[in-house]
């Protein structure tokens, strides 16, 4: 049973009318918007899961590259050279939006200011792990800007989720129910006004009736009383 203080009115009637139809549109679209927001979502971890292993590997030649070099240099001289690399990095944080969702944007670039040092007495290992390391920085900028973009859209699907619940199954149901009530409130009084007056109209036609039989009384008795 509809718990509603409207008053059942056909103007109230009207307005949730137009408010079942606004909130319905509103499911529509945050239906859609959820639907949009899963499959970005899902998108983003599959890119995720790829470039976590792209990291993890590129890491690891990086590390193997620098072990090598240190094999074959030695770790003093591979150390006095990695004081020697000048190499200036940028990390540029953008956005862009999704559905309406802020998601960052990341941008690593390098200015290479090489030749560090004399490639006499030097090995190639020490220029593979350099080119190494770079590339799997570049990888976890893209990485960290995966994660964050997952972590916001995940709790915009919560948030959209719980909006459509709450329209799925509270406000939609209740004003349907609430419209129901008055619907059938109004009914009643229509009929109940109906009663009225046909019992208005039955008491306006006996009570003629009787003015004609009273008239016609009047008249018989003047008539005999002139007789």
């Amino acid at each position: 049973m509809a718990t509603t203080t409207l008053a059942p009115t056909r103007t109230n009637l009207l307005k949730l009318s137009e408010d079942l139809k606004f909130a319905k549109l509103g499911h529509e679209l945050l239906d859609q918007k959820r639907s949009i927001l899963v499959v970005e979502l899902l998108t983003l971890v599959d890119q995720a899961v790829d470039f976590e292993t792209r990291v993890l590997s590129s890491l690891k030649e990086a590390q193997n590259a620098l072990s090598d070099a240190i094999m074959q240099m030695g770790r003093l001289r591979v150390g006095n050279l990695a004081g020697a690399v000048n190499i200036d990095y940028s990390i540029r944080v953008g956005s862009r939006r999704v559905m309406g969702v802020s998601v960052p944007k990341v941008e690593t670039s390098f200015i290479d200011k090489s030749p560090y040092f004399s490639s006499e007495e030097t090995s190639i290992l020490s220029e593979v792990a350099i080119d190494r390391y770079r590339s799997a920085l570049t990888l976890m900028g893209h990485l960290a800007e995966l994660k964050v973009s997952i972590m916001r859209l995940a709790r915009e699907v919560k948030k959209t989720i719980r909006k459509v619940n709450a329209l799925e199954k509270i406000v939609i149901p209740r004003t349907e129910e609430t419209i129901a009530w008055i619907d059938s409130r109004i009914e009643e009084q229509d009929r109940e006004n109906v009663i009225q007056l046909k019992t208005i109209k039955d008491r306006m036609e006996r009570i003629k009736a009787l003015n004609q039989v009273l008239t016609q009384t009047d008249d018989d008795d003047t008539i005999t009383t002139g007789v």
